[in-house]
């Protein structure tokens, strides 16, 4: 995760910048993909990769037939994403999650705290009563559990921008109904800015699955083009 420190008198913040990682993907997995496919008509006698791999597959999505798509897997580990980006990305009940949890982890000691800056904050005249605000619930979040106050009940106090690991997995027809509704134009920001970086890795790592995805880079957003 990369991070720029903000020292502001005797306050010092650290803003977050969001990073992904692929940790694991199905091997081969548009073979498998082809090959889970052409057990529906028993058509092994036309697997004959990689053409009949890219053609099968286009038409499979043409025809909206994506219970196949479900035989690949990826898993991503995101950082430097806020707890208000997760509240969103979790709504997608087909997905796996495994979050850091505020209950165990303390900042200053496991970790170090950082925010998210929200790019509108960081342009208008209320950035550094954001970042001071920031502090002052990580500081009086330090005082609480110092003091014996339980982790679980001191984050209460944190704002929605502190960042909070993430590892997700799904399959590749989820991915694409993630992509679809979350890197759309009128999707928020941080959550479009982040599938977006899953996007760029999916669309080299299945190039044909995700194929029908074209990304917008000026305007960060992509959209699925129809057949």
């Amino acid at each position: 995760m990369e991070s720029t420190a903000m020292g502001q008198g005797s306050m010092t913040d650290i803003i977050a910048k969001p990073s992904v990682e692929l940790m694991a993907i199905t091997p081969n997995a548009e073979q498998v993909i082809e090959l889970a496919c052409r057990t529906c008509y028993l058509s092994f006698h036309r697997y004959n990769p990689p053409a009949s791999t890219e053609e099968l597959i286009k038409k499979i999505i043409r025809k909206k037939h994506h219970s196949v798509l479900e035989h690949a897997m990826a898993t991503f580990r995101i950082k430097g994403g806020s707890r208000t980006f997760t509240h969103e990305l979790v709504r997608h009940r087909l997905m796996s999650p495994s979050q850091e949890s505020q209950r165990y982890v303390e900042y200053g000691k496991t970790r170090n705290f950082d925010v998210v800056l929200p790019p509108t904050i960081e342009k208008s005249e209320f950035k550094d009563r954001y970042l001071e605000m920031t502090a002052q619930c990580e500081r009086f979040y330090n005082e609480m559990v110092k003091a014996d106050i339980p982790k679980e009940d001191a984050r209460y106090i944190l704002p929605g921008g502190t960042t909070s690991e993430i590892v997700i997995s799904a399959n590749f027809r989820e991915y694409r109904h993630i992509f679809e509704v979350r890197c759309n134009p009128r999707a928020h920001w941080e959550i479009r800015n982040i599938c977006l970086q899953m996007l760029e890795v999916m669309k080299t790592e299945a190039p044909i699955v995700f194929d029908d995805f074209e990304i917008d880079r000026e305007n960060h957003s992509a959209r699925l083009i129809e057949s």
